[in-house]
């Protein structure tokens, strides 16, 4: 009976650490547009800041894993996570630095749509009423958040709001290959997070070489806000890969659309951006959209 006390009172405090872990996750990500939009104002562009941010964190994984680390047992679908997420936050940086905050979250919430669609081809998950109602809502919502009637059809209109769209596109891409990535541990999950993103930010840096001399000049604010972003990276890929490991899905779904809430809060006091009725109906319905997504883990069944 003990025994089964403890069991108990051991897997509560895991899941509330997983549900923190999330909640953490969506509340940094949703204020982390601000720093990179200040760096940016600082000429330190998007691809830039994005290396520097994620190398840090690269270079500390590596030295406090080094010893466990047996690149030989390295999963190869880890290097096509490593890609997709370094897409999803290279992509997200971007968006948020050139684009409306809100229509970049909103247009990266299209993610359940891409899952139920990954998740047949890659998984071969065949889907029910809530599956459906899934892609239904999230195409809705992107239809009536973009739509402009003297534009033509509904697409995104800038180079922003693409690259959030593709963010949305390999994040879910993101979570069905971690699906099937379950035995490694979070530590290799973040490297290949941290080496994906550091990789396509050096790429993006090789055709903007002259980027980089922005570094010789930028004030100490500058570098203490790339400092505090490394640091903030480092923390929130650990403890959402600790949640991801131990909180159902359908819960860290829910949780990760709080970062909806505090962006909007932010983007408006400290961009002073506000948001259309269209838009706002739009948004509601991938939220919508997002929050059926938990259905799917038990409304799906193997083709």
């Amino acid at each position: 009976m003990h025994n089964i006390i403890k069991a108990r009172s051991v897997a509560s405090k895991e899941k509330l650490l997983a549900i923190s872990g999330l909640l953490s996750g969506a509340i940094i990500w949703g204020l982390i547009w601000y720093p990179y939009r200040l760096l940016e104002q600082m000429g330190v562009s998007g691809a830039l800041s994005s290396f520097a941010t994620y190398l840090i964190p690269l270079i500390l994984g590596f030295t406090l894993y080094s010893e466990r680390l047996r690149l030989r047992h390295f999963p190869p679908i880890l290097l096509l996570i490593g890609l997709t997420a370094g897409w999803t936050n290279l992509a997200y940086v971007l968006a948020v630095i050139d684009g409306e905050v809100m229509r970049v979250l909103l247009l990266f919430y299209l993610s359940p749509l891409w899952t139920v669609l990954l998740a047949r081809l890659l998984l071969h998950e065949r889907l029910r009423f809530h599956g459906y109602l899934v892609m239904v809502l999230s195409f809705a919502g992107a239809v009536v958040m973009l739509w402009r009637p003297n534009l033509g059809l509904p697409l995104p209109q800038n180079t922003a709001e693409w690259m959030a769209l593709s963010a949305g596109l390999t994040f879910a891409a993101t979570n069905v290959l971690s699906r099937r990535a379950e035995a490694s541990d979070i530590w290799l999950k973040s490297l290949s997070v941290w080496v994906g993103v550091s990789v396509l930010s050096l790429l993006a840096l090789i055709y903007q070489p002259a980027t980089l001399a922005a570094l010789p000049m930028l004030p100490v604010s500058g570098w203490m806000w790339l400092l505090l972003v490394s640091i903030l990276i480092f923390a929130v890929t650990l403890t959402v890969q600790y949640g991801l490991a131990r909180a159902p899905a359908n819960q860290a779904i829910v949780i990760f659309l709080f970062e909806l809430v505090v962006a909007a809060v932010a983007s408006y006091l400290l961009a002073g951006e506000v948001m259309t009725a269209q838009e706002w109906l739009g948004g509601a319905m991938i939220v919508a959209a997002s929050l059926f997504s938990g259905k799917l883990e038990h409304d799906t069944y193997p083709a």
